[in-house]
């Protein structure tokens, strides 16, 4: 991939993680300098393939990359329109714009020529939010499954026990601290402390943080570590160790049960719940900002507890917090729903 980047025939797959530490050609060099600001192996993958696939595009048209021209650009985004929804497009091109910026760094080409290109805008939306009855609804699965279980209705009781404590620690400390499903795979035994309800956490661009447990999280989360945790660790085979001895969550092998584990676990507990199609573990995270929003918490609060960067990105929970006070509003004021316009004579 990526060829007319520099890689010569033999050497390793540009669009691979793997060979930026070769740093033989271009492309190389851009995901070893991702991986030294500590991009996650996701953003090197969809980066390296992005631009992988952008050079390869160039290279089979006999164009150089560093001065491709307004004509090819414009065809190559109109190839992206036509294979892939707006959002992927809009990834792509983040990826290559990324790309011709460090070569402007770095001295391999003049400059960025997509600075001129229009690309197609993205619709806002808002994201998708849980009310707390909703919530609720979600913890109302895992306890009857642990009720299940305690009452003998499953073929391993002790193993569906420690499973549904387990789940309710996970979806009580995600929502409490409006974890990314990243943070809370990786989590480890040291980073929490009960007695002050903190959990430490390192979020993008591997900056920590604190992230705060309310008392059913910590309830929760207790109740695992001193009960569920054990069971599932015992179940551990001998050999090969895991790596992460110290995971907080482990799955019914005793192994940490990673990102792809927790998002199919909570995916399947929001369809038993019959929670709207769409829901996902990152919209726990939305909730819990909207949430304290809708409670009065300050924006820089809630800012500095999601770990942004820039407040901007903080702000559009604002937009969702004041639609779903215009929507409690139209529903429950007399006036709001039957308003009528003023007659002639009262307007004069």
């Amino acid at each position: 991939m990526g060829t007319s980047a520099g890689t010569g025939p033999g050497a390793p797959a540009s669009g691979s993680p793997a060979a930026a530490g070769s740093a033989s050609s271009p492309l190389d060099r851009f995901l070893l300098s991702l991986r030294a600001r500590d991009a996650s192996e996701h953003t090197l993958r969809s980066y390296a393939t992005a631009v992988g696939a952008y050079l390869d595009w160039l290279e089979e048209r006999g164009v150089d990359w560093r001065a491709p021209g307004r004509t090819e650009l414009r065809a190559y985004l109109a190839k992206l329109v036509g294979a892939g929804a707006r959002t992927s497009v809009s990834q792509r091109l983040a990826a290559i714009r990324s790309f011709h910026r460090f070569a402007a760094r770095a001295g391999l080409a003049s400059g960025d020529p997509w600075g001129s290109i229009a690309a197609p805008r993205l619709p806002r939306r808002l994201p998708r939010v849980l009310e707390i009855d909703q919530i609720e609804r979600l913890l109302e699965v895992i306890d009857a499954d642990e009720e299940a279980a305690a009452g003998g209705r499953r073929r391993d009781p002790s193993l569906a026990v420690a499973l549904a404590v387990r789940d309710r620690a996970i979806i009580e400390v995600a929502y409490a601290a409006g974890l990314r499903i990243s943070e809370l795979g990786a989590a480890e035994l040291p980073s929490v402390d009960l007695a002050r309800g903190e959990i430490r956490v390192l979020g993008k661009g591997r900056k920590e943080r604190i992230g705060l447990l309310g008392r059913p999280a910590i309830a929760a989360l207790e109740a695992y570590l001193d009960g569920a945790r054990p069971v599932l660790e015992a179940r551990r085979t001998a050999a090969p160790r895991t790596n992460r001895p110290d995971a907080i969550f482990l799955n019914s092998d005793g192994a940490p049960i990673g990102v792809r584990g927790l998002r199919y676990r909570i995916d399947r507990l929001c369809r038993r719940a019959g929670l709207p199609e769409g829901v996902s573990p990152h919209t726990l995270r939305h909730s819990f900002a909207t949430h304290l929003l809708d409670g009065g918490a300050d924006l820089r609060v809630v800012q500095e507890l999601l770990g942004h960067e820039s407040l901007a990105t903080t702000q559009v929970y604002t937009h969702v917090s004041s639609a779903r006070l215009r929507a409690a509003y139209t529903s429950a004021h007399p006036r709001a729903k039957h308003a009528t316009a003023p007659s002639s004579s009262e307007r004069a």
